[in-house]
């Protein structure tokens, strides 16, 4: 897509949301934050496994 045809999407999009108010189901984002804090922790452990394995490879920056 060339760049005046994403430039009209934004533009679409922006108008979109500044001018008709989406529907929100506030019950579905409850249900979607208390799944999420059982998730985090599960991220926390990935990024600790992540880092344990960055310690094995050198950063590009300290070439």
């Amino acid at each position: 897509m060339g760049r005046g045809r994403a430039k009209a999407k934004q533009a679409k999009v922006a108008r979109q949301l500044k001018y008709h108010t989406p529907d929100m189901d506030l019950e579905q984002l409850q249900r979607e934050l208390a799944s999420n804090s059982s998730r985090s922790e599960e991220d926390v452990r990935e990024d600790d496994l992540y880092s344990e394995w960055a310690d094995y490879f050198e950063d590009e920056d300290e070439k």
